[in-house]
């Protein structure tokens, strides 16, 4: 059987790099079941020339497709077909389509990993009804500073955004708005108020952009938009069944606990269980909502409680705890809605 070996890209966080490996091992098998032709019956973790790898064995060679498909691994360095004691390099084609300084300028306290980020984002797109390739419009409802947004936008979708904070919408807006212009893309960028019944209820962020004049031109554009406003009124802002996917990086409900009004609790549960009905009635039929969250704030069993009370099927995806601080375990929980 063919056997091929994934190099880990190096990470900059050492407690991530030290879970690098068993969390690539958790995403190639979410690959495996819903996107690969090929059966894969083994994957481990080893080493090799002391670095660290994930191997695994295929039923037949892997495809053109199957390639193009794990070159968006999270946490792929290279790709190798293992013949004998010998590494035989695979051309790896990654949807991303921007260049990835969008993704690691920003450096700030609280920042989500952006290889985890990316994870987060495969493995729901995965459990959709959706092709990871697709012209997608993804939400993240708790978008921050845009982490999420912007590995989005890196694989061609259109990005939305939601969150309370008025710093870090401010924050990103400018960053976007700074790092379209350093890179010469053609866009267009307003931020304007939103009332509901003459009362200001919030900002929004419109931006339009192609990734060349011509494509712009065109009108092969992508689109980014975020609201400046509490997440528990998302369907105040967005139309029902509007998105893909919802992807999103819950608070930790420690250094930087869930912030907002309307009276949001520290506890990541409690505010999911007030937001996530809204946030599925913003999903197509077919997409899928994935969620990352601190489980000292609440167990699997609780989460899926939640999502199933919103009238979501929640997909198990039980190998992708992992230590993040002495306050902070992370996991993730992805449900489909019905359609």
């Amino acid at each position: 059987m063919p056997r091929y070996a994934l190099l880990i890209l190096p990470a900059f966080n050492r407690v991530y790099a030290d879970s690098a490996p068993r969390l690539t091992r958790a995403e190639l098998a979410v690959f495996a079941e819903r996107g690969l032709t090929a059966d894969v019956p083994a994957i481990e973790e080893t080493r090799i020339g002391g670095l660290p790898y994930v191997t695994f064995t295929t039923s037949a060679p892997l495809s053109g497709a199957d390639v193009a498909l794990l070159s968006n691994l999270s946490s792929v360095y290279a790709l190798f077909e293992v013949e004998g004691e010998l590494l035989r390099p695979v051309e790896l084609s990654p949807l991303d389509r921007l260049s990835s300084d969008l993704l690691t300028i920003q450096k700030y306290a609280g920042k989500t990993n952006e290889h985890f980020t990316k994870l987060l984002l495969n493995v729901t797109v995965l459990a959709s009804g959706f092709p990871l390739g697709g012209g997608l419009a993804v939400l993240d409802p708790l978008c921050g500073r845009g982490t999420t947004l912007n590995q989005a936008l890196m694989y061609g979708y259109d990005a939305y955004g939601l969150d309370h904070d008025g710093k870090d919408f401010e924050a990103y807006s400018g960053f976007l708005r700074t790092w379209l212009k350093n890179k010469r893309l053609k866009h267009t960028a307003e931020t304007t108020p939103v009332r509901r019944q003459r009362a200001l209820v919030g900002r929004r962020l419109d931006v339009v952009f192609g990734v060349t004049k011509e494509a712009y031109k065109a009108g092969e554009t992508q689109k980014v938009t975020v609201v400046n406003a509490d997440t528990v009124r998302a369907r105040e802002f967005f139309k029902p069944h509007s998105f893909h996917a919802v992807v999103t990086d819950a608070p930790y409900g420690v250094q930087h606990g869930s912030k907002g009004g309307a009276g949001l609790s520290r506890s990541p549960l409690e505010l999911l269980e007030r937001a996530v009905p809204g946030w599925a009635e913003l999903l197509k039929p077919g997409g899928a909502l994935g969620v990352s969250w601190n489980t000292y704030g609440g167990g699997r069993d609780e989460l899926a409680r939640i999502l199933t009370g919103a009238g979501l099927d929640v997909v198990d995806h039980p190998d992708f705890e992992h230590w993040v601080d002495q306050a902070i375990v992370r996991d993730i929980m992805v449900a489909r809605k019905p359609g």
